[in-house]
């Protein structure tokens, strides 16, 4: 027999019943009460090491005057490494443990878009697969107690003069990127040791704007980020993640706003995404490089966010061949009339994944233009793979919307896994279009008002 719940483990289980979302009698198997108990943002010793006390001046490159501060302030225990007010330029930054950069109000910590600057090659993720590639903006690779936070300004710089550039498209042309891109998928796809995987110079994969790899007890708080060559924060194999009270604008091809990539407990809260690509994106790694590595990203919390432009408000895939499991959405605002979809979920038979646990509760739409909940499984290769992806046990509760594409794009395909989807609670206003369902699979709906947009009579 079991032995008896001790009286505080007792409470944390009810805590966790009682936080949980319960749509129609269901209840996932892990409560956000239990998740949030063990996500602590790190604490930082009350020392400040600022960067002026190391060499930097505006106007010219900080780049060692900022490595020098990050290595004192690592070497004596932790502690503040401080971004003064004013416009700083650097290149890429290397977080080490305990350290805090801390973007003072009123600062700017502007980015050179020189991609020499970027190199050597550091271990890290391309579109979910792993390779050596330009060091993101910033960076931490096998660090714990970590953050970036302040008032002030991340700004990357990028526009369509340099890494913009590698992705814009021409007629009758390719991307300045596809040809490395399809390279990469091709030593995925082999098995190609990673440390052979070598890109960066003479190459046109972007990097990143931060990337904490396989890092423990991160913090990302209260700063604007403007300006990204691709992926704005992307968190990658790391677990105890907090972004909090981050502004994101940035406009750019695949500028997503945060994608926690194969990670476990994550805290993504009061945030502001404007963004070129899906607002949040969960990620778990591509194709048979993310079957590889074989790490699900999974007890994820958002809540408290306004999502703006962006092609998905809330998305998981489509490099999400690792899988993803418990989700957790609520007190969310969407609205945009450059917002594409309100919750998205994306993958192919190439990519597969299974994707399930996934609870929506008390988000309000404004303007969504093509659909409220979009299962897009002819993504890219579409049926012409091995596996078979799976969506199931996906709850969306107490949503309203105003303005309103459709509600429901499903576009699924036999062999495929849609199952145990519901709606409940929900009412939509100024629906344009009715919904499309191929292969649909199991979507139910219980307590769904859908009012039409009038058409005026000719």
């Amino acid at each position: 027999m079991a032995p008896p719940l001790r009286l505080a483990e007792s409470c944390l289980l009810i805590l966790c019943l009682l936080a949980a979302p319960c749509v129609g009698g269901d209840r996932p198997a892990v409560g956000t009460a239990e998740i949030l108990a063990r996500i602590k943002a790190p604490q930082f010793p009350d020392r400040d090491f600022p960067i002026t006390d190391f060499g930097a001046v505006t106007g010219a490159d900080c780049s060692d005057a900022i490595s020098k501060a990050i290595t004192a302030c690592n070497s004596a225990g932790g502690g503040r490494v401080v971004i003064p007010r004013g416009v700083w330029l650097t290149g890429p930054v290397t977080l080490k443990s305990h350290v805090n950069l801390r973007v003072s109000e009123g600062a700017t910590l502007r980015f050179i878009p020189e991609p020499g600057k970027y190199m050597p090659p550091v271990f890290t993720r391309f579109e979910g697969i792993e390779c050596m590639n330009f060091s993101p903006l910033i960076y931490a690779f096998g660090q714990e107690d970590i953050a970036v936070s302040g008032k002030g300004t991340l700004d990357g710089s990028a526009s369509l003069e340099n890494w913009w550039a590698w992705c814009a498209k021409g007629p009758g042309r390719e991307t300045m990127q596809q040809h490395d891109r399809k390279q990469l998928d091709q030593a995925g796809a082999e098995g190609t040791p990673v440390e052979q995987r070598i890109f960066g110079l003479g190459h046109f994969l972007r990097p990143n704007f931060i990337q904490p790899y396989r890092c423990a007890n991160v913090l990302i708080e209260g700063v604007t980020i403007i300006h990204s060559p691709m992926w704005e924060i992307h968190p990658v194999l790391s677990s105890n993640v907090t972004v909090r009270n981050v502004a994101i604008h940035s406009l750019g091809a695949n500028n997503d706003g945060c994608d926690p990539e194969s990670c476990r407990d994550v805290l993504i809260e009061d945030c502001v995404f404007q963004t070129g690509d899906d607002c949040i994106a969960i990620k778990s790694g591509r194709n048979n490089d993310g079957r590889r590595v074989g790490a699900p990203t999974e007890n994820v919390i958002i809540r408290r966010c306004a999502m703006k432009d962006g092609h998905g408000g809330v998305t998981i895939g489509s490099e999400i061949s690792g899988d993803c499991r418990n989700v957790f959405v609520e007190d969310c605002q969407m609205d945009s009339p450059s917002l594409d979809r309100a919750f998205r979920f994306k993958s192919n038979a190439v990519r597969g994944g299974v994707i399930e646990n996934v609870f929506v509760r008390n988000v309000q739409i404004g303007r969504v233009a093509r659909a409220v909940l979009s299962v897009e499984f002819d993504y890219e290769e579409g049926a012409n793979g091995p596996f078979k992806p799976v969506l199931r046990n996906v709850r969306i509760e107490n949503v309203t919307g105003e303005s309103i594409g459709r509600v429901l794009s499903i576009a699924g395909f036999p062999g495929a896994v849609i199952e145990n989807v519901r709606l409940r609670d929900c009412v939509f206003r100024g629906v344009e279009a009715d919904d499309i369902l191929k292969n649909a699979g199991a979507i139910e709906q219980e307590n769904v008002t859908i009012e039409r947009v009038k058409k005026e009579k000719q």
